[in-house]
């Protein structure tokens, strides 16, 4: 985005611009950008993972969340505890790659190209609305896998491989796209308010601080991405779960031959409206952590590129992007 307004004051922090903005090199380095926040940052949460599945699928598995550890890691030891974390890796490796890079494609489309005077934040909510539609079609498979791996009770694979085989062998390749829809339910919102939330929060967090960004240290502002990120952590969250448990369910217990229409209103008539919030509190405090996790090593990813990806100037009191 263009940058006008008051020139930056002396001593600012002036990132060295190693990558021409809006080229096909930029783009580029946005998707490896994404995969490297998304990919090792869900496979780090997957013991929160195994047990929220399992809790909303069964919520009387376990008394809490320390006790399922406890009784995983007796039975099983670390890999039980860390099970299911090899298609979480490659399934959110991929989705960030769609995600982070496509975001910033159409949000320079939308935004710079084709309604250059819409109001940012309606430009980040249609950006990020976009590029999560296309970045969940490489998630879906691996989600799949994934929820059912950790869902079955013994598992139906140990691995990803034998996930994958199993699936395609027994249901066809459309067995691995049956949560598409509940998918795209529970990650598009939580995509819109992830992105909207975080930029804005962020530009608040340096309106407040009367500065502009480039007046801070690193440090400093990735710690207002750190910041920002988990503000709009905890919107997704709560926006997002009732799809989430939804997602989960619809791995465990959609029946063969069943559409996803009737599953799910077989499945909500089961659980209620109150099952849907089963777990909110571990993926509050799981989803916050990854979102401001994420912004923090991607923000720290276009220092080390030398591209500052949201750039924030303060004119006469106003944040000029």
């Amino acid at each position: 985005m263009a940058m006008r307004g008051k020139p930056e004051a002396p001593g600012a922090v002036t990132p060295q611009r190693k990558i021409e903005l809006f080229s096909g090199t930029y783009f580029a380095a946005c998707m490896l950008g994404g995969v490297i926040a998304c990919g090792p940052t869900h496979a780090s949460v997957t013991p929160l993972d195994l047990v929220k599945c399992r809790r909303q699928v069964d919520p009387k598995i376990y008394t809490s969340n320390l006790s399922a550890w406890r009784t995983i890691y007796r039975a099983e030891g670390l890999r039980g505890v860390f099970f299911g974390w090899s298609p979480t890796f490659v399934g959110y490796s991929f989705q960030g790659l769609g995600k982070y890079g496509f975001y910033e494609v159409f949000k320079y489309y939308y935004g710079e190209r084709l309604f250059p005077n819409t109001p940012k934040t309606l430009v980040y909510l249609g950006a990020s609305a976009s590029a999560e539609f296309i970045a969940d079609l490489a998630l879906c498979p691996f989600e799949a896998i994934k929820v059912r791996m950790q869902t079955t009770l013994p598992p139906f694979a140990q691995n990803l491989r034998e996930g994958w085989s199993t699936i395609v062998r027994t249901e066809g390749y459309a067995g691995l796209y049956k949560g598409l829809y509940p998918l795209w339910a529970r990650q598009i919102p939580y995509t819109m308010v992830k992105f909207a939330t975080s930029e804005s929060a962020v530009a608040q967090i340096y309106a407040q601080l009367g500065k502009p960004k480039e007046s801070y240290s690193t440090l400093q502002q990735t710690g207002v991405s750190f910041l920002g990120g988990y503000i709009a952590g905890i919107g997704c969250a709560v926006i997002s779960h009732p799809a989430d448990v939804m997602v989960s369910k619809l791995n465990a217990d959609r029946q063969k031959g069943e559409s996803a229409g009737k599953a799910i209103g077989r499945i909500y008539g089961k659980i209620g409206f109150a099952g849907l919030w089963n777990g909110l509190p571990v993926r509050i405090f799981m989803i916050g952590t990854l979102t401001a996790f994420q912004w923090l090593i991607y923000d720290s990813f276009k220092v080390y590129l030398g591209v500052s990806f949201r750039i924030f100037v303060i004119v006469d009191g106003e944040i000029v992007c």
